[in-house]
């Protein structure tokens, strides 16, 4: 992959460090993801709530996002991405350290308030990340480039569930307070992303901004509505994140309750290397892949296998099943920052905005657990992956239909 072709713009500017410190936020808010599916298990067991319920926590984070997308998109059309960035971060690292006291209280609510302020941060460094990349080198590289960075989320993404499987269900085991050892894992994120944040104050980064562009400031956010590939790309991002969430918060419990004699630890692990191993090699091919196949093309592709793997699942068919739901992770891969991408897509002027509510549509992932957790409460777990089914069909139609723009 020639580096020209993705980190070099006409005037011969190099953004490589800017691309490599970016690429680092990918990583750490797929770490913070990555140790919900373990959250959404542990507190069904040690708060005994329901499956349903359990939805909350993927409720309050992604509902977090929804909250917090349009502030994020002022604030970063007013002053810029780094600031963004930097108050994303300090958000992330003030949400991780609230999980001591909360600890301390033993009840469901501070840990969802701790979790809303870390989907604050999150909200911030997505608004501001995914843009920024985007637009460092040239545009026709623009869905490769995202990819590449996104793979390194998927990464956050193994190491997530690994280490709060290993931590907080280890030390329960070993006698810890089951309470305390939810607490640690977010500790130590915490003062890693200080650093970060502190890295990223100290570092100059190239001041890129859309809005200088001709006529910028005649742009409002109803402009957005003459772009029907946008808003097709809020929904397929929002049906995306549903199936992706719902398949996340329920591994763990599929996996238990289909193979006798798996614990909660070994499907921790099942998840961290075989399906977020999966996602993140299935981002960095994708990178790959689509110097040979036009981005929506493999959407398409991936989006019909994803389909096919849930009907898979749904089936129960033991370990068959429950590796046609690891494998899902592959093909669910490439699906966020491609919608994205193609979401933003020829707007120009228009792609803070237009990013504020493509974060927006994460809000997805807030109300697929809930929906699959009913239905597992009141049927069976296979059951409730319809959810995805349907979703998947969604972003099928996105990559085949949905993505073309308009020629004026």
């Amino acid at each position: 992959m020639p580096e020209s072709s993705l980190l070099k713009n006409r005037d011969g500017r190099n953004y490589l460090v800017p691309f490599i410190l970016l690429t680092s936020l990918f990583f750490l808010w797929g770490f913070a993801h990555g140790l919900l599916d373990v959250l959404n298990k542990h507190f069904q067991q040690l708060l005994h709530v329901t499956r349903a319920e359990s939805g909350l926590v993927q409720f309050s984070v992604y509902g977090g996002y929804f909250l917090a997308a349009l502030p994020a998109g002022y604030f970063m059309n007013r002053f810029g991405y780094k600031k963004g960035i930097l108050v994303g971060l300090l958000l992330y690292a003030t949400g991780a350290f609230l999980f001591y006291p909360a600890a301390l209280s033993q009840s469901f609510g501070p840990f969802l308030a701790a979790l809303l302020i870390i989907a604050f941060g999150l909200a911030f460094l997505e608004t501001a990340a995914n843009p920024y990349v985007s637009v460092l080198g040239p545009s026709g590289s623009a869905e490769r480039r995202l990819n590449l960075s996104q793979s390194f989320n998927g990464l956050g993404w193994i190491f997530g569930p690994l280490t709060g499987g290993l931590i907080i269900f280890g030390l329960q085991s070993a006698g810890e307070n089951p309470f305390t050892s939810i607490s640690w894992p977010y500790l130590g994120i915490g003062v890693v992303v200080l650093l970060v944040a502190l890295f990223f104050y100290r570092t100059p980064f190239p001041v890129i901004t859309e809005e200088q562009q001709a006529g910028a400031g005649d742009h409002r956010y109803r402009d957005l509505l003459k772009h029907p590939h946008f808003i097709l790309a809020v929904a397929a991002q929002f049906f995306y994140v549903a199936a992706q969430t719902g398949i996340n918060s329920f591994f763990i419990n599929y996996t238990t309750e289909t193979i006798s004699g798996v614990t909660n630890e070994q499907a921790a692990i099942i998840l961290s290397f075989g399906g977020m191993g999966l996602f993140w090699a299935g981002r960095l091919s994708g990178s790959f892949l689509m110097r040979s196949f036009a981005p929506h093309r493999l959407l398409s592709c991936y989006a019909a296998l994803c389909m096919g793997m849930m009907l898979i699942v749904i089936a129960g068919m033991g370990w068959i099943s429950v590796s046609a739901l690891f494998i899902t992770y592959f093909f669910m891969s490439v699906m966020f920052p491609t919608i994205f991408v193609l979401g933003i897509k020829g707007l120009g002027p228009l792609t803070k905005k237009a990013s504020s509510f493509l974060v927006m549509a994460i809000v997805g992932g807030a109300l697929c657990p809930m929906l699959m957790g009913y239905i597992a409460d009141h049927s069976a777990m296979n059951r409730g992956f319809f959810v995805p089914l349907v979703c998947f069909a969604f972003v099928l139609y996105y990559g085949i239909e949905g993505h073309k723009t308009i020629k004026n």
